[in-house]
């Protein structure tokens, strides 16, 4: 039986690198990205190019806009702008509320259908924005709610849950692949590819995580191998 993976996929570094390593381990994957009206809905043509270029079995792409009105966020809402200071409740005000519980459980989904064993995303606890659908106790109990739901095992896989940006960059140097995810991708919330604006919460992470790695190639790469 052949090991297939469906992989959250938003076009942006984290997932785009996870696709990367994702082609690399399994026999077929499968991309699944989500319209939600985002501020940054250009991820979405990079996500169909890049899972083009990369050689996806498929790459499905699902509106689901219904999550704009429900969920109040500056990513959601072009009124409200970015900001670097939390919000009261210690959350950032690009926190989409339910956002990872909807694409999980349609990834989920998809994967029961195509009967793929595995669903990838590239969450993280380690280097992130501070966001609770992104900690490694609630992808435990997604994966749980999902087995539980559709009888079936499913394993939901993050590979990158406890790098910081530097390793993520060291991990797609691995593989060959720095250049396009730095190049290629779009992570910047205000929409802009490549390097991004430079000042939004996840051009500043990125950057950091980039300068990081440059400057430190050998030791990071080690620090990737103990993390294996």
């Amino acid at each position: 039986m052949p090991n297939i993976a469906v992989v959250v996929f938003s076009g942006g570094q984290d997932s785009t690198t996870c696709l990367i390593q994702a082609i690399n381990q399994f026999d077929e994957v499968h991309a699944i990205t989500f319209d939600y009206g985002q501020r940054h809905r250009q991820e979405i043509e990079i996500a169909k190019e890049l899972g083009q270029k990369l050689g996806v079995a498929s790459h499905k792409v699902l509106d689901v806009t219904v999550l704009n009105e429900l969920a109040i966020s500056a990513l959601t809402r072009d009124a409200i702008p970015v900001s670097n200071e939390l919000m009261e409740n210690g959350l950032p005000n690009t926190f989409v509320p339910g956002r990872n519980i909807l694409f999980l459980t349609l990834a989920g989904i998809y994967a029961y259908q195509i009967g793929a064993q595995t669903v990838i995303t590239g969450v993280c606890e380690t280097d992130f924005s501070g966001y609770p659908d992104c900690r490694d106790q609630f992808i435990k109990a997604m994966q749980n709610a999902l087995e539980q739901g559709m009888d079936r095992k499913l394993t939901i896989s993050t590979p990158l849950m406890w790098l910081n940006k530097a390793q993520t960059w060291a991990l797609a140097d691995r593989y060959q692949s720095l250049e396009l995810v730095r190049d290629e991708t779009l992570t910047c919330y205000n929409g802009i590819k490549g390097s991004g604006c430079g000042t939004c919460p996840a051009c500043i992470l990125r950057s950091k995580g980039l300068n990081d790695y440059l400057d430190n190639k050998t030791s990071i790469q080690a620090e990737l191998d103990n993390q294996n």
